[in-house]
């Protein structure tokens, strides 16, 4: 068939009947909005909150083919009686690894909708460094015909530094075949901000294949000169923010703040000062990373908007910043308010203060009832040989340290945070081998590369976790996502490892040589394809597996993760060794 004819029709021809039936539904919705037509379904009597005003008005809302016709004074056959109740704008959370809930967008989907989320924007960035291309597809087409708005930024640091080894590199080239895509905003958080901040050609390459979308940013304590360097470069959000004094510096610099509050960097409370009726605009409230059992018994942006609403933040202005805010930084011009001309993505509360969601509406048709989805939700994608699993052969000893020095460097970790300390502690030696000190809380860190069996091997030590014995190790490991393990023995390290290793992903914790819980994770070794119940307790029972271990953590394996993140100060480990993230370059283990 010649390029420019579908189904025997040419491009001409579509276009025209595109435009023939445009033409009819915009018809249709004016005669609705001016009373002349029945619409498809009115909304009577709700306390309409208006992010544009400020104001909660008393109205009917009139729908019409999936949009808003009119706001005001409607009737018509099909009623929803919502009487005294609250009618906001579909919540829409701006910030968001789906890989971090452990769960499938269908399954997803499911969680959200009943929360009052009616669309994220989701960077795949943990599956393409899996899977490149393959895992933003999977995305992409797990995601098609959802109740739930899966929108996409591409993700710009693939690997996320050359200090790790992950399972593909993305170019710039690779990305742009995505530009344009239906759901594909642009370009996700550039997290290599030493790269930008240097010119290195390979990061700079990428923002400009952009430079005409929304470009995200992920700058931790970035001040002064650099960051209007950074911000020189088009990039226009942080989440990273974790003081104040950041958080105004960046938001007087024209940066779209997103206050984040998720499983384990948790700044919402830090950062709400800075909220004004002004600000409020250019503020959104993100979750980032949000474990399965937090999404199940907290919420999602509800939950969010209770903690913003219980510290005293305004009720309407904490709407904004999960609705319209959010829509207007992503350029989602038709949604995230209840106004004519808007899509119809509405979510009916009985309650504002604390927020509690009666009905979701999606494109015009109730998805949830208080109660149940409404409707079928597609399921999960094939997931055949999707989680790649190659490590060279390894034995107890390969996680040996030999005492080369009375100093080691230490990562320390702090309470709530990502970040970590660069600490020198003296070295426990046991035949001359560095080993773990569960007295000084002080355990042996490792990080196997699982990608292309290249033997790679970081060894290190960590402070924090409280491990009396046993190990904890993980595939999920930011950002490339290679085994990490924690642990007091090498043999007990070992039998953590191969558990993953044996599973093709996902956790596990092992004592006395034996495992004694695990959860698996086949999709790419980050997510499940079960339901989030089932999700939840499997997580749960990790937890609860490392506390039995001594861990003091109240969420050790999300901890764990961040680890291996080359990208947050001030120290971390890759497969590739210890790394000084404010020098940017590997660090060696042993200190004078």
């Amino acid at each position: 068939m010649l390029e420019g004819v579908r189904n025997g029709k040419s491009e001409k021809d579509v276009k025209r009947e595109n435009t023939d039936n445009e033409i009819r539904t915009l018809s249709n919705r004016i005669r609705v909005a001016r009373g002349e037509a029945a619409p498809d379904l009115v909304l009577k009597g709700g306390r309409v909150i208006n992010v544009f005003t400020g104001e909660i008005l008393q109205g009917d809302i009139a729908l019409c083919d999936g949009f808003i016709a009119g706001v005001g004074d409607y009737d018509g056959p099909q009623r929803m009686d919502v009487k005294g109740r609250y009618v906001a704008p579909g919540f829409i959370d701006g910030h968001i690894h789906i890989e971090s809930t452990m769960l499938s967008p269908p399954e997803l989907a499911k969680a959200m909708i009943p929360r009052g989320t009616t669309a994220i924007v989701s960077d795949p960035h943990e599956i393409a460094n899996v899977m490149g291309k393959k895992g933003i597809e999977y995305i992409l087409k797990s995601s098609e015909g959802l109740p739930l708005d899966v929108y996409i930024m591409l993700p710009s640091c693939v690997p996320a530094t050359h200090l790790e080894t992950s399972g593909a590199v993305l170019t710039a080239q690779d990305l742009l075949e995505f530009k344009g895509r239906e759901r594909v905003l642009g370009l996700a958080e550039m997290m290599n901000y030493p790269g930008v901040l240097s010119g290195m050609p390979s990061v700079l390459e990428k923002i400009a294949a952009f430079c005409d979308t929304v470009k995200d940013g992920h700058a931790p304590l970035l001040s002064g000169k650099d960051l209007s360097a950074y911000i020189g470069s088009r990039i226009r959000s942080d989440h990273e923010c974790t003081g104040l004094a950041e958080a105004r510096e960046k938001l007087r610099s024209g940066m779209h703040v997103m206050i984040r509050e998720g499983t384990q960097a948790r700044n919402l409370k830090t950062l709400l000062p800075i909220i004004t009726p002004i600000s409020a605009r250019h503020c959104s409230f993100v979750t980032d990373d949000l474990h399965p059992h937090d999404l199940m018994e907290k919420g999602h942006l509800d939950y969010l908007l209770n903690e913003a609403m219980e510290t005293g933040l305004d009720p309407v202005l904490a709407i904004i910043m999960v609705t319209l805010s959010t829509a207007q930084y992503f350029n989602l011009r038709d949604r995230g308010a209840v106004a004519p001309g808007y899509r119809a993505d509405l979510v009916v509360l009985s309650s504002l203060k604390p927020c509690r969601v009666e009905t979701v509406i999606k494109s015009g048709i109730p998805v949830y009832d208080g109660q149940s989805i409404i409707g079928d939700i597609p399921s999960a994608a094939d997931l055949k040989d999707f989680s790649p699993m190659a490590i060279r052969p390894y034995s107890p000893g390969s996680f040996e340290i030999p005492a080369r020095g009375d100093f080691i460097r230490v990562i320390g970790l702090v309470r709530d945070q990502i970040l970590t300390r660069n600490l020198t502690e003296k070295v426990s030696r046991v035949n001359g081998l560095a080993v773990s000190d569960t007295k000084r809380d002080i355990i042996k860190i490792t990080v196997i590369e699982r990608y292309g069996a290249t033997g790679n091997m970081g060894l290190g030590f960590v402070q924090g976790f409280g491990l009396k014995e046993g190990a904890l190790a993980s595939s999920v490991a930011h950002d490339s996502h290679n085994i990490v393990c924690i642990g007091c023995s090498d043999g007990d390290i070992y039998e953590a490892v191969k558990a993953v290793e044996e599973m093709r992903g996902g956790l596990a914790a092992v004592k006395d040589g034996q495992v004694v819980d695990r959860l698996a994770l086949p999709i790419g070794g980050l997510m499940s394809d079960r339901p989030l119940q089932e999700v939840a307790e499997g997580w749960r029972k990790m937890r609860r597996a490392a506390a039995d271990l001594g861990c003091t953590l109240e969420e050790p394996f999300m901890v764990l993760s961040f680890m291996a993140l080359p990208v947050i100060p001030e120290l971390k480990i890759t497969d590739r060794g210890l790394v000084d993230v404010t020098a940017f370059d590997f660090a060696p283990l042993f200190s004078d």
